[in-house]
């Protein structure tokens, strides 16, 4: 019996050797049925860059797509519209993978009840925190409270497979029918670098009643380079900040009751503005009081995001798309 097929995307904008090193190691993969679809949202690239990527779609190694927008879930969606796997792979533009990666996911989906794979990720600028000791077994439950999961879920430390609420988007993979015949789709309103997209997909995926499952064998390295992926947002601009607070009020407000949302929001106030761990930011004053006015700005956008849903659902790539066709 044959294996799945699996369509690899990859979404990316403004990357360069860590892109290429990225679809070298993707290449090098010796799992027997898969197809690699990029989705390149760069306006110009390097010459070399430029070369490598047509040189490997002339051959039939990649499928190369150049749409004239930046969205890292638009980017998703326009990639699974075109993908012919049953499974859909997604990683990030810089990362580093281990042979067997992608049967290592793969191998999840015999389950019928598993919908979607969270693999393991080692965060390039942590890997000094991996020290015997650390290892989880167990997620404690806090992990499954959506109210609270997003400061419990660890998906670097847990060496247990096990059911999780939500996967990490440089690292996740999804059966197709999940876009197909659920009509579950990348929310396109999700700006920047699209921070809690994927805990949105997952949230959507949990009412089919299909479940997240974590393997940890399905790990990789994430080099978390500053700027790139489908955004060209630096992490320390004003713009990430709100896009970074908008983008998770949208999520609670979305998926969450009221109880969880007001919890969610505590929390999110706790680490992200007052700075306490796991967040371990200033307490500087100066610096809360800024963190603050970018949390009450990112709560008003995110506010009149859902109240204009009523009458657009932002899925605007996604219609742009639709009638380039």
């Amino acid at each position: 019996m044959l294996p799945p097929l699996i369509s690899v995307v990859i979404a990316t904008y403004g990357r360069e050797e860590t892109l290429r090193d990225t679809i070298a190691d993707v290449l090098n993969q010796d799992y027997p049925l898969y197809e690699v679809i990029v989705v390149d949202q760069t306006p110009v690239h390097e010459p070399a860059t430029q070369a490598f990527l047509d040189n490997l779609a002339q051959a039939g190694k990649i499928r190369l797509f150049q749409p004239m927008w930046a969205s890292l879930p638009g980017a998703r969606n326009f990639a699974v519209r075109r993908a012919k796997g049953e499974i859909i792979l997604f990683i990030d533009d810089d990362v580093q993978l281990q042979p067997g990666f992608f049967a290592a996911h793969a191998r999840n989906y015999d389950r019928a009840d598993v919908g979607a794979v969270a693999g393991r990720v080692y965060d390039r600028m942590k890997l000094a925190d991996f020290k015997p000791g650390l290892e989880i077994q167990d997620l404690p439950p806090e992990a499954l409270d959506p109210g609270i999961a997003w400061y419990h879920i660890n998906l670097v430390h847990t060496v247990k497979p096990q059911r999780v609420l939500s996967a990490r988007g440089c690292n996740m993979s999804y059966r197709r029918d999940i876009f197909t015949q659920h009509g579950i789709w990348f929310d396109e309103r999700f700006q920047g670098s699209a921070v809690r997209e994927e805990s949105d997909f997952c949230l959507h995926l949990r009412q089919t009643g299909l479940i997240v499952w974590y393997d940890p064998e399905a790990s990789l390295v994430h080099l978390g380079e500053e700027t790139g992926g489908c955004h060209d947002i630096s992490t320390k601009s004003l713009k990430y900040q709100l896009t970074f607070y908008h983008n998770h009020f949208l999520m609670g407000l979305k998926n969450l009751t009221p109880g969880q949302c007001l919890r969610f929001f505590l929390r999110l106030f706790d680490c992200h503005v007052l700075g306490r761990p796991p967040c371990h930011k200033s307490g500087s004053p100066i610096k809360i009081l800024t963190r603050f006015g970018f949390y009450t700005l990112g709560f008003l956008q995110a506010l009149k995001t859902i109240v204009r849903s009523r009458w657009d659902d932002g899925q605007i790539y996604t219609r742009q798309d639709a009638g380039e066709a």
